[in-house]
């Protein structure tokens, strides 16, 4: 993970140990640090004096700020990019962790979604943080559909799998559905889906719409018009079903400034909508591994000024299939969550490849 940057090697020994330091305490921290604190934990000894000019010559590079006049510095965005890429190790997986996540992932459930939910609440318990765990599309065969209507606007919709998986997903329907128009749509996308996967239905019901129209009432042709996006994955329904999300609570734990709770609230909002959930795993298919993203690196969440930690994992064939990840403030204990991440993608991954 560690590996100098060209910003790095402008610096001398003493102002990279006093960047470091700085970084360190306030990762662990989230506080402002002063000079004087750091005379007690250098490695050479220096005066309060000496910290502070280093300090200042840091902040002109735009690698620490000052928060407040009077206050002591912390890291800038750049600063933390520059430690996590030149600076920052990562150690082994602590034991107690391994058994945790292991422990989540050996109990032999047979669904899927279940056991990666269980995955996104053991990575938030051993985090602290908020877990992010986008799962795999359902590839299996299509054995039969059915709709239930909820509410007014509100419908569901059934669907068995052929390796006995069942997913129920809830879905916007066109205006004036009846249990007849419903129960007819069904009949029909039942008659033509056998066989099928979920994408190649929606191909084939685009097909065989242009060639059967007259065979459905009005109702239940744009039924089953609208539901095609839905179902084969393009529509606004799966990014209801396919992210899952744990540990929201503890971002709540300890927020020690006013701005930091705008950035919680600003993350809850985009987390409740979960937006551009395809471009969550577009963040890791650059290649393997864990990938970090500070502050507004981070393309989904740059509004909250929040980090993620992400890793995608693989089927057999090394295709990326879904990712985990964790995301909370960007003082994260990056050197701790890396292996964490990392270890949880590639055991989820086995374990799905062997189901498989």
């Amino acid at each position: 993970m560690t590996q100098k940057t060209p910003l790095i090697e402008e610096l001398n020994a003493r102002s990279r140990e006093v960047f470091r330091r700085v970084v360190e305490v306030y990762l662990d921290t989230g506080a402002p640090v002063g000079s004087r604190s750091l005379t007690r934990t250098m490695s050479e000894q220096v005066s309060a004096a000496t910290i502070r000019n280093v300090m200042q010559d840091l902040e002109y590079m735009g690698l620490l700020g000052s928060p407040h006049v009077s206050a002591g510095r912390i890291p800038t965005q750049a600063g933390l990019r520059m430690f996590v890429d030149g600076l920052l190790e990562v150690g082994d997986l602590d034991g107690d962790d391994r058994v945790k996540i292991d422990e989540t992932l050996t109990t032999g459930d047979a669904d899927v979604g279940s056991l990666l939910d269980r995955v996104g609440a053991a990575l938030s318990g051993v985090t602290r943080g908020a877990s992010l765990v986008l799962t795999p599309k359902h590839e299996a065969p299509i054995r039969h559909i059915e709709f239930v209507s909820l509410a007014p606007g509100r419908a569901l919709v059934v669907l068995v799998f052929g390796d006995g998986h069942v997913e129920n997903r809830i879905f916007t329907p066109p205006m004036g559905q009846t249990p007849s128009s419903m129960r007819e749509a069904a009949n029909f996308i039942n008659a033509i889906a056998e066989g099928k996967t979920l994408r190649e239905l929606g191909q084939a019901i685009a097909k065989e719409i242009a060639s059967r129209r007259q065979e459905l009432d009005s109702l239940a042709r744009e039924l089953v018009e609208s539901g095609a996006a839905i179902w084969d994955g393009s529509g606004d329904g799966e990014s209801t079903e396919r992210l899952i999300v744990r540990g929201r609570g503890n971002l709540l734990a300890d927020p020690s400034t006013t701005d930091d709770l705008d950035r919680i609230r600003s993350l809850f909002d985009d987390l409740e909508r979960k937006r551009d959930i395809a471009n969550f795993l577009e963040l890791t298919e650059s290649g393997e591994g864990v990938r970090i993203f500070i502050g507004s690196e981070n393309k989904l969440f740059s509004l909250s000024g929040s980090s993620l930690v992400v890793s995608p994992y693989m089927n057999a064939d090394r295709k990326i299939i879904g990712a985990v990840g964790v995301i909370g403030p960007t003082r994260l204990n990056y050197g701790r969550i890396v292996p964490i991440v990392d270890y949880t993608a590639q055991l989820v991954g086995r374990i799905l490849s062997d189901r498989n």
